[in-house]
């Protein structure tokens, strides 16, 4: 029996859906290799660090040396004998009246507010009067010029009669004077106390009222007061 061959049905008589492919183009695909990053050698390392640290020290010596507080310089400019008149009787005593102008320097870079001046005279190691004088403020950097008066009447003396009688025949006394100041420092939101002292041999004619000459010396203390200060502030 002979078969009978289906003929193919076209496309416009097929049921299924007809989709084009799309085109194919060539692509090109590189192909990147590891990448692992540098390191720098041990020595480079190191001296990258010996550099950073010594900046850091720098910086830090830097700032300590201009902002490390110092105590105020202080110099007597000028030493004036108002009077000097000598008692025999009833006792040995001696009127002393001299003027001062001192010249209170701050070398920080923070302002100075100082509570008083004071000035003490002495003979021959003894002390024979003080005197203060009102507080004031010396800006950052700047001097201020202090006028102190010393006016001592009726001063005894016992055990340096002798001494006194000698000087007063050779017409020249000597005194001794010290000046101090004391203050605090602002240093950000801190008062830091400072003191400065200057100590001065003054010799006084007798004879025509003058100031023969003077020798001024500042004193230094033995120990600076930042270092107690900071010992105190942390303890408290």
């Amino acid at each position: 029996m002979p078969w009978k061959t289906a003929a193919a049905a076209s496309p416009a008589e097929s049921s299924v859906p007809y989709t084009a492919l799309p085109a194919v183009y060539p692509q090109n695909v590189i192909v990147l290799p590891y990448y692992r990053p540098h390191r720098p050698s041990p020595t480079l390392l190191f001296l990258r660090r010996c550099s950073a640290f010594t900046a850091v020290v720098l910086l830090l010596s830097a700032a300590l040396f201009f902002l490390y507080p110092s105590d105020p310089e202080i110099t007597v400019v000028r030493v004036g004998l108002n009077h000097i008149q000598v008692h025999s009787s009833p006792k040995l005593t001696l009127d002393v009246s001299l003027s001062l102008t001192v010249k209170v320097r701050n070398p920080d870079f923070f302002s100075l507010d100082y509570d008083y001046l004071s000035v003490s005279i002495g003979y021959r190691g003894r002390q024979l009067g003080v005197v203060r004088s009102i507080g004031g403020t010396v800006k950052a950097r700047g001097s201020s010029y202090v006028d102190a008066a010393l006016n001592l009447n009726g001063l005894e003396f016992f055990l340096d009669a002798f001494y006194l009688l000698e000087d007063l025949a050779k017409g020249v006394v000597p005194f001794d004077t010290t000046t101090t100041i004391s203050g605090d420092l602002g240093l950000l939101f801190f008062e830091i106390p400072i003191e400065g002292k200057v100590s001065c041999d003054v010799y006084l004619s007798t004879s025509n009222q003058t100031v023969v000459r003077q020798n001024c010396y500042p004193v230094v203390r033995n120990s600076d007061s930042f270092v107690p200060f900071v010992m105190s502030w942390f303890t408290s």
